[in-house]
């Protein structure tokens, strides 16, 4: 098989538009049914939940925790979360699973623990990389995505989208299971 592969020459948003076009191109090919979205202010949610409204895929957009900013603080103003389900998303909010528990830890002790040394590992792919991993596992353990099914994830460093994968779904619990399948686009630095 070939794939063609973008290559973008700076990380950030200004990527997000060729990124829905690769996921557009992928889903017309009718391997995939699933797409997770990573999202930190709402924006490449609502654009991704728009472009894909009525199908051809289950659209899930993960957002940052409540409290990842700050105390009591959520990202995504009310009004464009009830947009992006309004298009037909469904929304997964929860922990990062590279930036949990033991982030407290590390920042604490000066230590290095697991979780980080994945998150690091990831990185070497680009933070987008590392994104896609983290939001397919979490879709999956919300059981908003089926584990062992392809799936396109989409993600960026910052704000925007700058990567779009296929991976193979699966559980944190399983994350030895998790398989990066294809990677279609992503910043060249």
């Amino acid at each position: 098989m070939e794939k063609k592969v973008v290559y973008f020459e700076k990380v950030g948003k200004e990527n997000t538009g060729a990124c829905l076009e690769v996921v557009r191109q992928t889903l017309s090919e009718g391997r995939q049914r699933h797409v997770v979205v990573a999202t930190t202010t709402g924006s490449t949610g609502l654009l991704f939940s728009g472009a894909f409204s009525g199908g051809p895929a289950n659209i899930v957009v993960v957002t940052h925790s409540a409290g990842f900013k700050g105390p009591n603080t959520f990202e995504i103003p009310d009004d464009i979360l009830g947009k992006i389900k309004d298009n037909g998303a469904r929304v997964y909010t929860g922990t990062i699973l590279t930036h949990s528990i033991e982030t407290a830890f590390t920042s604490k002790f000066s230590g290095l623990y697991p979780a980080m040394i994945v998150a690091q590992s990831l990185r070497r792919f680009g933070e987008g990389a590392k994104v896609c991993c983290e939001i397919v596992m979490m879709a999956a353990d919300a059981g908003l995505i089926p584990e062992g099914d392809e799936v396109i994830a989409v993600a960026g460093t910052g704000y925007g989208a700058d990567t779009v994968m296929v991976l193979k779904s699966a559980a944190s619990k399983r994350f030895l299971d998790l398989r990066v399948l294809e990677i279609l686009a992503k910043p060249r630095v």
